[in-house]
């Protein structure tokens, strides 16, 4: 499964070479209760064809309708919903919400062409569109970096997919996969007993077929890279654990009891480990909100890298306004 981005510029990259106009609609700002975050963004042909979201329903429809009608901006421009109660109820945006969407029509598929290279190989980067104009600049971007307007320009990020490395194809792993999947993460699986592998039902993971520790190393970690633990097998856990937690991923997860945990944290001790980086994993993992079961314990897990994931955003979000409001005095507004 690829990024929405990606399969939204795969096909806007593929409609433009068809001969079809072709716009990008990005949302840049909300207010309120609204149903996409800044960033989200959808790929829409002059027909009414589209793909991605900018809020899951009525203003794509609404879009739709002005694609038909040729009425969308050929030069790129701001687009408001949800201004007023009337329009609210319109668009079905919940009580209070309003966004603004960022439209853009793109003429030529090679303006798209690095920024998709970019995310097939796993890169930050940030794309620059100057207001009512079509200059474009492309430059590097920060992890955490967030959609805004500054200055006359209007800033999209784009990163890579995100991930989650699974030890363990047992019947805990192959739920948290399929959940996972359904949740846009790339999932990735590793399981070196083949017994095991030979059960496995879930379609469209990729398989590590190495030991744990070696998938961990060969897939290098990113700051967009969830690993979690659920062979309960201390020796195929524990060594992914120890590459794990002196990576970069954003989320490390091991199952458990706490008598297990404060026993597999006295093992981890005892390699060069030190106490905050065992400090970063999440053991026993998942929020507790007292699953019993594989599938209530595959929500748990994921309910807590979502809050992970949240809590660094929500970080990001204010390193990133600080910065601007010191730099030059107009914060990007989220």
């Amino acid at each position: 499964m690829h990024a929405p981005e990606q399969d939204a510029l795969e096909h806007a990259i593929a409609w433009l070479q068809a001969g079809h106009r072709v716009h990008l609609c990005t949302v840049v700002r909300t207010w309120g209760s609204s149903p996409r975050l800044p960033g989200a963004m959808l790929a829409l042909r002059d027909d009414g064809q589209l793909l991605g979201s900018v809020s899951g329903g009525c203003i794509e429809d609404e879009l739709i309708e002005r694609a038909r009608d040729g009425r969308l901006p050929e030069v790129n421009g701001l687009l408001e919903y949800g201004v007023s109660r009337d329009e609210a109820q319109r668009y079905g945006i919940p009580c209070g919400g309003r966004l603004q969407i960022f439209v853009e029509q793109v003429q030529d598929a090679d303006v798209l062409r690095p920024v998709l290279e970019s995310l097939r190989q796993r890169k930050l980067l940030r794309r620059s569109v100057r207001l009512g104009t079509n200059d474009i600049v492309l430059g590097e971007a920060m992890p955490g970096a967030v959609a805004c307007l500054e200055d006359g320009w209007f800033h999209h990020y784009f990163g890579p997919q995100w991930r989650l490395l699974i030890i363990g194809a047992n019947q805990l792993g192959a739920i948290l996969a399929s959940m996972a999947q359904a949740l846009e993460f790339h999932v990735l699986v590793c399981d070196p007993r083949e017994e095991i592998r030979a059960q496995w039902q879930v379609d469209g993971v990729q398989w590590c077929e190495c030991m744990p520790d070696d998938a961990v190393l060969e897939m290098v970690p990113d700051a967009y890279t969830a690993i979690v633990a659920v062979t309960h097998d201390p020796k195929l856990d524990d060594m992914a654990l120890l590459e794990a937690l002196r990576s970069e991923a954003f989320y490390v997860g091991a199952l458990g009891s706490r008598l297990n945990q404060d026993k597999r944290r006295e093992r981890l001790r005892m390699f060069d480990l030190n106490e905050e980086e065992i400090g970063r994993l999440h053991g026993p993992v998942g929020l507790p909100i007292g699953s019993r079961t594989p599938a209530e314990i595959a929500i748990a897990i994921l309910a807590e890298i979502i809050q992970v994931r949240s809590q660094q955003r929500a970080a990001a979000i204010t390193s990133q306004s600080i910065a601007n409001a010191l730099s030059t005095g107009n914060a990007c507004a989220s």
